[in-house]
């Protein structure tokens, strides 16, 4: 599950999955993105970020190994959003990510899930969803990122 939310998402994680998954718009998508360990703001800092590039903008970064690009998740990616009305909630799923040989360089600290209106959208229009720790050395192997049994996210 997440560490945490991004106050521009509460509310909407959910609605902005499910376009992703039904195609509305068709070029819509989630991404994965790693952040830098040097430099990285406090949770509190981040989860007043509206945008990705906000959460860009000051001290923190995106990673930069050799082996890493952010990933794209589309609807045939996704699983259907379907409500756990027995325990009134419904968890959202990704699949596990997987970034081959990422090499030596920067150190990561956590993964950020982020909502992409469209194919060319720019980071100024990308809406941070998510953000889990994901504290990990790059030696050159793949890296791999296990996401929660449960999902990245429970609405409850």
């Amino acid at each position: 599950m997440a560490d945490f939310q991004f106050n521009v998402a509460k509310g909407r994680v959910v609605e902005l999955y499910r376009r992703v998954r039904v195609g509305d718009p068709a070029t819509s998508a989630l991404l994965v993105v790693a952040l830098d360990a040097a430099g990285i703001e406090t949770d509190a800092a981040l989860k007043d970020r509206d945008s990705l590039a906000d959460v860009l903008a000051g001290a923190t970064n995106e990673v930069t190994n050799t082996g890493y690009s952010r990933k794209v998740l589309a609807a045939g990616d996704l699983s259907d959003v379907v409500p756990d009305d027995a325990n009134d909630w419904t968890d959202l799923a990704l699949p596990d990510q997987t970034w081959n040989n990422v090499q030596m360089g920067t150190n990561w600290a956590k993964i950020i899930i982020c909502y992409r209106p469209a194919a060319a959208s720019p980071d100024s229009a990308v809406i941070p969803l998510t953000s889990h720790d994901f504290p990990i050395n790059p030696d050159g192997s793949n890296v791999v990122a296990q996401v929660d049994p449960s999902g990245f996210f429970r609405a409850v």
